[in-house]
């Protein structure tokens, strides 16, 4: 692969693990994977026939909000450092560097 390639995607991925951007993806699938669960499963759960397939189920409903939140980060993070900047936190509120 190519080098430059590599550090764009480990440098993203810097970005998309920033505290203050962590923090907002993992409210963001506690949320939405929480109604989703509500819709989809919770009466199963709540009934006593929930199986392993079900379970598995639930730990999809929370993780794909998470990617996909994951992603939009990552995304409008794309293009937005000037050329030589680290990117680390990029774009983060300055209030909530260094925590």
């Amino acid at each position: 692969m190519d080098r430059d390639y590599d550090l764009i995607v480990i440098g993203r991925w810097i970005v998309a693990t920033c505290r203050p951007y962590l923090a907002r993806t993992v409210a963001v699938a506690v949320v939405v994977g929480t109604v989703l669960f509500a819709i989809n499963q919770l009466d199963v759960v709540l009934e006593g026939r929930a199986t392993s397939v079900t379970w598995l189920k639930v730990a999809l409903t929370y993780l794909v909000p998470f990617l996909v939140s994951n992603y939009g980060i990552l995304a409008a993070s794309r293009g937005r450092r000037p050329a030589g900047q680290r990117a680390d936190c990029a774009g983060a509120p300055p209030e909530t560097l260094g925590r």
